[in-house]
């Protein structure tokens, strides 16, 4: 377990995870402000096995983990931490489909703060696409200020980044 907050637990992704893991990367809906298309079975399954790789190895700057629903142990998405261009410590999140509006989303962030507060991380940077309000609304309402509009280059939307000091 990295850390738990109320209702989830965030944990490293496993095999096991394949089935729901490729029906978040699957969903043109979820992917719509992150950057690549929908991934069939077999790219998702190789991506999956990729980010499992990461774990071990000790230059790795890209955590993605899984994020459960402790109730019924669900896997119902995914959390990042990213090493950015400038040397900033990203997050970023993505939930199947069916778990969106729940408030999940909130709690993940608010746990995620805790816990990058807890392992000495100093500052959080997080880009929303300007169209992503409910993403948006949920970094300010946790004191993320906004500090840059851009383009951004993967996907050619207007985007805005995101600061919080620890």
């Amino acid at each position: 377990m990295i850390f738990e907050t109320k209702r989830l637990l965030v944990r490293k992704l496993k095999h096991s995870d394949l089935e729901a893991f490729y029906e978040l990367e699957s969903n043109p809906k979820v992917l719509q402000y992150a950057t690549g298309e929908p991934k069939n079975f077999e790219e998702s399954k190789e991506d999956l096995e990729q980010l499992i790789k990461r774990y071990d190895d000790p230059t790795n700057d890209f955590w993605i983990y899984a994020v459960e629903n402790k109730q019924n142990e669900d896997f119902i998405g995914t959390v990042a931490l990213i090493k950015d261009e400038e040397g900033n410590d990203e997050i970023g999140y993505r939930f199947i489909e069916r778990y969106w509006g729940n408030g999940f989303a909130t709690e993940l962030c608010e746990g995620l703060i805790q816990y990058c507060k807890s392992i000495g991380m100093k500052k959080l940077i997080g880009c929303v696409v300007d169209e992503n309000v409910a993403s948006a609304k949920i970094l300010e309402r946790l004191n993320f200020v906004a500090i840059e509009k851009f383009i951004s280059d993967d996907i050619g939307l207007p985007e805005t980044k995101y600061e919080l000091i620890l």
